[in-house]
């Protein structure tokens, strides 16, 4: 599959296919409950959001990929599921339709002309189809120089209560940013049946199964409370903190329960 294949199979024309500062402050949990992300190197952590579907043969490459990047502690790692390939085959049961939205999103503000999987965003700020590492990487990189002061909340959630979301103040040059909760599965593997990977068993990571405008933001200190139900007691939360209305993000953090393979 090339970066932007024929329309119609792995990608989607957007005006068709659309229906309508500080350092890391990391999270603290309870022992056994939660591991914060760590701090990098250099500032951070960064957001990859992968776009994929279970019904796109092309994708399992890029979603091996973003298991590994989960793992790393300067990577906030997200799957989101799309739904307009489960007409060809096979329903994603991780799909919906707010995740497409969101990468039609994303390709109404980086200027594509048509949304296609596998997609990594990167940051906000460039994508590419994460089958080889080289230009996520690349991505990642450019996203570390123009980015080096970070808007990193401070996520904490003892045992299974509600989950506390801080941020400093930060100086956002009179603009405004959105704060989004994600909250996902660690891992799942599935037997497809039907459509373009029939017969394989595929395995996805960091599976968005909600996610959420917590609030709009001004840059002056602030917290939020999200409550305890709306978080299964072995899913992960991540927040991201980016410009309003899908813009390159500034911040972001991620707690995760011990993983169980």
């Amino acid at each position: 599959m090339t970066k932007f294949p024929v329309p119609g199979r792995r990608s989607l024309l957007i005006g068709a296919a659309a229906a309508a500062g500080a350092a890391l402050v990391v999270g603290r949990s309870e022992p056994g409950i939660a591991k914060p992300a760590r701090k990098a190197a250099a500032e951070g952590p960064w957001a990859v959001e992968l776009f994929t579907s279970q019904g796109c043969n092309s994708c399992p490459p890029a979603d091996a990929y973003l298991g590994r990047l989960s793992m790393r502690p300067d990577i906030v790692a997200l799957s989101f599921h799309v739904d307009y390939w489960d007409y060809i085959g096979w329903k994603d049961p991780f799909a919906s339709r707010e995740t497409t939205e969101r990468q039609r999103a994303y390709a109404r503000v980086l200027k594509q002309r048509y949304v296609y999987t596998p997609e990594m965003v990167v940051d906000g700020i460039g994508h590419d189809t994460g089958r080889d590492p080289g230009p996520i990487e690349a991505l990642l990189d450019k996203a570390q120089r123009r980015s080096v002061k970070r808007a990193t909340p401070e996520l904490s959630r003892a045992s299974s209560g509600p989950l506390s979301i801080k941020l400093a103040a930060f100086d956002l040059g009179n603009k405004s940013a959105d704060v989004t909760l994600a909250v996902y599965d660690r891992r799942h593997t599935t037997p497809i049946n039907s459509g373009e990977n029939q017969g394989r068993s595929l395995q996805n990571f960091n599976i968005v199964r909600h996610f959420e405008l917590v609030s709009r933001w001004d840059g002056a200190a602030a917290d939020w409370t999200i409550p305890a139900e709306r978080i299964g007691p072995l899913q992960g939360m991540a927040v991201l903190v980016q410009h309003a209305d899908h813009g390159p993000v500034i911040g972001c953090n991620k707690l995760e329960p011990a993983y169980s393979g």
